[in-house]
């Protein structure tokens, strides 16, 4: 028996992962052979599942938030029996060893073959290199099922009726009682179509059509040693079978397999070499139609996401407001088409200004969905109030009741007061901003809450700091800080960001945040950024 790992994750699927390396890690980040990126309950090297003297063991690797097994948080490694739970992050992870029956269901069961590992001395083999078209006709019956193949597949069909058009054509061409067409997803075998059921095909059969591209024919099980005492093949009373793979030019795709009861006439040579060369063409086709499906789809989205990531360019500020006695800019790149990072400006009636920067856990289509939903709040809150301690409780009890488990948003907001520089501001787990004095030194605006999304009845604090003339107030998002280059740990972290300000002291708050990017781009080496990128400058002149 195999040993495997089912994993469910936050939305209800699940995942059967087989365990075949003898080291399995498991977290965030990409270098895990199971990375869930999108799992913030999870560390980026969370645990790794470990084999050693035939006993697997799950080993914690210092994660913030721990590795449960059945219940219990490990600190030692912890051997694993058959049917333990493991729970870490948002997962719930099942191990145990490969249910009797074949994934594949009851309709296709592949046997094993005792002390065989390859085909049958009395088996027929050919491969589509050895045979040519010209050499698949054999007769004019033969001809016309290829002229008939390649007509019927000639056309645009989605991927599922193509996988009966080509079982069908088979069948019609050769013969034959009982057929399955199965394709290759990953490492599995999925059945795609089928007439009849109850097949019992050979492991060994399998394995030479799909690991060494040969073409099968068994003329007559009777005849043979590996299949005659055979009791899948004496109950469904099979006398001659083939069995095909769906090959494209470059790999096989999947496998086709008929066979005929020992009432009918056997398969022939020539039969096999019809079937090879069809399943060559089926193939192609096959990959064809696939990717058809795969560029529509990949267009569709990329559509939708540029319209989306215009709506969202349009939700940020445009420009910032123009305020006497400061000097303001704002920045947003999201890392894919949208993003989950929001920054934004509010002039408020008493002539202070509101600024603000949220971060939603996450990237894509779902992050900015909650972003939007922040924005549309916070507008609505600070038409009403200019506390940012009660704006930011209001704004978190109206998040967690909308807030899917998976999700959270760090949040910062500040009132300034330009013509004092006073500066009020409530922090909800959101990076520290910094103030770049104009003599060079550097100080964080410290004190914070939780984040906003995870407990409505969460308290926060209002905290206070002063802004002199020539101050820079410097708000970022992690994408910034955490940026990192290919092939490195080592973070582009806050003294970076303060230097790239001291060095340009003397420009504005746009040119501030260009250098501050250029920076970046510099300490990255150009590659893409991993996260949203967001920088608000305010300069108090």
């Amino acid at each position: 028996m195999s040993i495997e790992l089912s994993i469910r994750l936050q939305d209800g699927s699940t995942r059967t992962i087989p365990l075949r390396e003898a080291s399995v890690g498991l977290g965030r980040a990409t270098s895990n052979q199971l990375c869930y990126p999108e799992d913030f309950g999870l560390s980026r090297q969370h645990l790794v599942f470990e084999k050693a003297d035939g006993t697997w063991a799950v080993r914690d690797l210092g994660s913030k938030n721990g590795t449960l097994v059945n219940g219990f948080r490990i600190a030692q490694p912890a051997a694993l029996n058959d049917g333990d739970v493991i729970q870490a992050g948002h997962l719930l992870i099942t191990y145990g060893s490969q249910a009797a029956a074949d994934p594949l269901s009851q309709t296709v069961i592949f046997v094993e073959n005792a002390d065989v590992e390859a085909a049958p001395s009395n088996t027929v083999v050919a491969s589509l290199d050895q045979v040519s078209p010209a050499q698949s006709v054999s007769n004019d019956r033969h001809a016309a099922a290829l002229v008939k193949a390649g007509r019927e597949l000639a056309g645009h069909r989605p991927p599922q009726e193509l996988f009966q058009l080509i079982l069908d054509l088979s069948v019609e061409a050769v013969g034959g009682s009982r057929a399955v067409l199965m394709t290759l997803e990953g490492d599995e075998l999925v059945m795609r179509a089928n007439r009849g059921e109850g097949f019992r095909i050979s492991k060994t059969v399998r394995d030479q059509v799909l690991r060494d591209k040969n073409s099968l024919l068994v003329r007559d099980t009777s005849m043979d040693e590996m299949f005659k005492l055979q009791a899948s093949i004496v109950l469904q009373r099979v006398r001659s079978f083939m069995a095909v793979p769906l090959q494209t030019n470059e790999k096989v795709i999947g496998l086709l397999y008929l066979d005929m009861p020992d009432i009918t006439r056997e398969f022939s040579k020539e039969d096999l070499n019809l079937l090879t060369v069809m399943a060559n063409v089926a193939a192609i086709r096959i990959e064809h139609a696939r990717l058809n499906e795969v560029e529509q789809a990949e267009r569709m989205m990329a559509k939708e996401l540029s319209q989306a990531g215009e709506i969202q360019r349009r939700l940020l500020p445009a420009a910032a407001p123009q305020v006497t006695g400061m000097d303001l800019a704002g920045y947003n790149l999201p890392c894919r088409t949208v993003g989950g990072d929001y920054y934004d400006f509010f002039r408020l009636p008493d002539g202070k200004l509101l600024l603000v920067v949220g971060d939603v856990a996450g990237k894509g289509m779902p992050a900015a969905m909650l972003m939007s939903s922040l924005q549309a709040r916070l507008q609505i809150l600070v038409e009403t109030d200019d506390n940012p301690a009660a704006i930011v409780s209001r704004l978190n009890r109206s998040i967690s009741g909308n807030c899917p488990d998976n999700r959270f948003i760090t949040f910062f907001l500040a009132v300034i007061d330009p013509a004092t520089g006073e500066l009020r501001y409530c922090n909800a787990g959101h990076n520290p901003p910094l103030i770049v004095k104009s003599g060079g030194l550097m100080e964080k605006l410290e004190g914070g809450g939780m984040i906003l999304g995870i407990l409505p009845a969460a308290q926060y604090n209002e905290h206070r700091a002063r802004l002199e003339s020539g101050d820079t107030l410097v708000l970022y998002s992690d994408g910034v800080s955490e940026a990192m280059p290919g092939g490195s740990d080592e973070e582009f972290g806050e003294l970076r960001i303060s230097m790239a300000i001291l060095n340009r002291a003397s420009q504005s708050a746009a040119s501030l945040i260009q250098g501050v990017i250029e920076d970046l781009q510099s300490w990255c080496s150009g590659a893409p950024y991993a996260d949203d990128v967001t920088l608000l400058i305010a300069k108090k002149l």
